[in-house]
């Protein structure tokens, strides 16, 4: 599933502990800066296999399981 793959890149990468993150959890709230954040989105590429375009409308972990999900198989 999408969000447990996050969940484990984000435990693993960037050490954030796993209770905070949740769909509406925002990379603020777990302690991400812009470089943080952009360090994520390659390591979720390279993971997922797919293309992430940073933007505004990306804001919390839930718009990122939405975003993956959609650029997934079938899309």
């Amino acid at each position: 599933m999408t969000i447990e793959k996050i969940t484990n890149i984000l435990v693993d990468a960037m050490g954030i502990d796993a209770a905070s993150i949740t769909p509406d959890a925002t990379f603020a709230d777990l302690g991400l800066d812009s470089l943080d954040t952009v360090d994520l989105m390659m390591k979720l590429e390279e993971a997922f296999g797919v293309t992430i375009e940073l933007s505004e409308a990306i804001k919390t972990v839930g718009d990122l399981v939405a975003l993956i999900d959609g650029t997934g198989e079938g899309s």
